[in-house]
């Protein structure tokens, strides 16, 4: 249930650039391929979609235009609306026929790896396009030491900036030390009743869920109810068969290495939601077609299903459902009254609605996501919280108030040893810069919690529009590192 530019690679979407009656302004240095990115670049400054649908016919492969336009018009847009213009930065990783163009975008400032591969002879046609991970140059990352002040000002007006170009709507809070020293909300809950969003709104956690599955479990082996080595097969010994259950530990489940897959499959796409309300519902789903995809612990593989299998075992454990173990044992003890697992066609006060944005010829659409998303969230992700609830949940694990110290420091702490070096048991962990979370991501769901460990800085953005989040962690990121920067 994850989705950032980084994960706007949604694929090898395609597109290319710029009129071929404007591409001579364009500086013809370089290979084929990057002169082909330069005008890709450049034709980000207009966003002119009628010039772009000429230059695709005239410059795309035939094989690549036998993707259909809207695609390339779609990806084209959906760049331009986060981008309003580029800075070019530099040619990277080039190689025959192709290469990564780094650019910056002018409006969320975040980096954008452009790779462009061409045909092999004249008039070298676009024949492949898309976005991959990008690498930033290390001096664009921290520019001067700002104050508090300075950093909340700032935030401040990017947000602003973001919001009334309506790339982000949602809500931001920013703690250091656990106390709120920025928190606003932007945009609209429900677009139909022009409902705005509010500090209190209710968002989509996406994958979120997964740090109280995983502190659940930690609470668990604290009271030696289990242990992190304990084998899936003493709780579920037919899950994902006999012999794949005996492999499969406590641990590998934390850290999605133990080979198992993708509850959110396409038979589950396209079932009816309304049959998946308990996690009794959805393990029937994943039983149906889960199958050990590598051996547990010799490599990571993102899994749904893994953190599922996780709410199942708290079931087995404790003798109650999932949901009232987290509510009794962590919500609760924490303080978060905005928290919890909602049934959607149930009367829910004040949650808000996610959206997909769609550029077309006659102008933006937006689509929610009442169809294409799960009726109850569970262990795995789905569920809802405010950013204040949320700030609730850093401060009492950090404070040892949901499980001991020991317990929190193998939480937050990557597992090598597992192949799981960026990702501790349920949470993201970046050792480099001593921040731990999650984030959570879905067609209009994007959301992320940063803790800092080093710094005491606290960073939760939740955001109702698809990758509405990303552009605001990054800045984010930047602004808190520029508190130890040197002047």
């Amino acid at each position: 249930m994850r989705v950032s530019i980084k994960k706007l690679a949604f694929a090898l979407l395609v597109i290319c650039i710029f009129a071929a009656t404007t591409s001579a302004q364009v500086v013809q240095t370089g290979s084929p391929a990057e002169r082909r990115a330069k005008e890709f670049i450049h034709f980000l400054e207009s966003g002119n979609r009628s010039e772009f649908k000429k230059y695709v016919q005239e410059n795309f492969s035939p094989e690549f235009l036998s993707v259909p336009m809207e695609e390339h018009l779609g990806f084209f847009s959906s760049i331009y609306d986060f981008t309003r213009g580029v800075e070019y930065y530099s040619a990277q990783d080039t190689a025959p026929n192709e290469v990564t163009a780094l650019f910056k975008a002018k409006l969320t400032e975040v980096w954008v790896a452009l790779v462009v591969h061409v045909e092999s002879k004249p008039p070298y046609r676009i024949d492949k396009l898309g976005l991959r991970l990008p690498n930033p140059p290390p001096s664009s990352e921290i520019e001067s030491r700002l104050s508090k002040e300075q950093i909340v000002q700032e935030l401040e007006a990017f947000l602003k900036r973001l919001a009334d170009a309506d790339v982000f709507s949602g809500a931001v809070l920013l703690a250091k030390n656990g106390v709120p020293v920025f928190r606003a909300a932007y945009g609209n809950a429900n677009k139909d009743f022009n409902a705005p969003n509010q500090i209190d709104t209710k968002f989509n956690l996406g994958s979120m869920n997964k740090m109280f599955t995983s502190v659940a479990i930690a609470q668990l082996v604290e009271r030696g109810k289990l242990s992190f080595d304990t084998p899936l097969s003493t709780f579920l010994p037919e899950f994902p068969d006999r012999e794949s259950s005996k492999k499969i530990k406590i641990k590998h489940l934390l850290t999605h290495t133990a080979g198992l897959g993708a509850y959110f499959s396409e038979k589950w796409n396209e079932s009816s939601r309304a049959l998946y309300r308990t996690v009794d519902d959805m393990m029937k789903r994943a039983a149906a077609d889960e199958k050990l995809l590598f051996e547990p612990g010799s490599r990571q593989q993102y899994s749904n299903t893994g953190m599922l299998v996780l709410g199942k075992v708290i079931e087995k454990v404790t003798g109650e459902s999932y949901y009232d173990y987290v509510r009794e044992n962590i919500t609760t003890p924490a303080g978060m009254t905005s928290t919890d697992c909602f049934e959607l066609d149930k009367v829910n006060l004040n949650l808000a609605i996610g959206y997909n944005k769609e550029i077309t010829d006659e102008g933006t659409i937006f689509r929610n996501n009442l169809f294409s998303h799960v009726i109850r969230g569970g262990p795995m992700g789905g569920g809802y919280s405010t950013v204040e609830d949320l700030l609730k949940f850093a401060a009492a694990l950090q404070s040892n108030r949901l499980v001991g110290a020991q317990y929190v420091k193998l939480l937050l702490s990557p597992k090598p040893e597992l192949n799981s070096p960026n990702y501790g048991y349920g949470f993201s962990v970046n050792s480099e810069l001593q921040i731990a979370g999650h984030s959570g991501g879905f067609i209009g769901i994007s959301s992320n919690l940063d803790m800092f460990l080093k710094t005491g800085w606290t960073a939760i953005v939740m955001s109702n529009y698809s990758h509405g989040a990303e552009a605001v962690q990054q800045k984010i990121l930047k602004l808190v590192q520029s508190e130890l920067a040197t002047d």
